[in-house]
């Protein structure tokens, strides 16, 4: 009975998962393989295609730090969200909205001014990478922590089908000779890798 009851959970936690098992794959080749894929766009980085320009006065102090200067920026143009902000040397706080699949943009030039708010073309690549990426519960909105909450069910899983699957290779009495032979493999590779690279 535990027995069918390991081989069952091992299967349907794998069939449920597969969504994640797939973007991880795919966008860890994408890395892998990171220039041959930006040659297929022309080797460029993806390009910001401009939404919005209008005139803007912050209410921010000129010094304010970047974060706080970003969080209101967001909340004027409606995208509340995770994001990171930096500020240049002349003055232009930049903050980028982060989204999987179209992050945007959005420049303050204090000296001008102007709000420019831009989008990001997308590109498969980029997509996957971002998703890969994904983490943490450092951002104060649900919807991130219930990502970052997916990948730490995903990561017991892991954990689960590495120890379901040595349960059933031991209880399958002649796949043990050739199992403990490719597990010694693996793990002889892997140390090779380890000390080597």
């Amino acid at each position: 009975m535990f027995s069918k009851i390991v081989r069952r959970t091992h299967m349907y936690l794998a069939l449920f998962l597969t969504p994640w098992v797939l973007v991880y794959a795919v966008s860890t080749m994408v890395m892998n393989h990171r220039e041959f894929f930006r040659e297929i766009y022309g080797g460029a980085a993806p390009a910001w295609v401009k939404e919005t320009e209008r005139p803007y006065r912050a209410a921010s102090p000129a010094d304010a730090p970047p974060q706080a200067v970003g969080a209101e920026l967001l909340r004027e143009v409606g995208l509340d969200g995770a994001y990171n902000a930096r500020r240049d040397a002349a003055g232009v706080v930049t903050v980028v909205r982060q989204d999987p699949v179209t992050p945007k943009r959005i420049v303050y030039r204090s000296a001008e001014g102007t709000l420019v708010v831009e989008r990001e073309q997308f590109r498969m690549p980029a997509f996957l990478e971002r998703m890969h990426r994904r983490r943490g519960y450092q951002h104060p909105f649900a919807l991130e922590d219930t990502w970052a909450f997916s990948v730490d069910a995903f990561i017991v899983a892991m954990l689960f089908w590495f120890a379901s699957g040595l349960w059933m290779w031991w209880e399958m009495g002649a796949t043990r000779k050739t199992g403990a032979l490719f597990a010694a493999g693996g793990l002889a590779l892997f140390a090779l890798f380890l000390f080597t690279i």
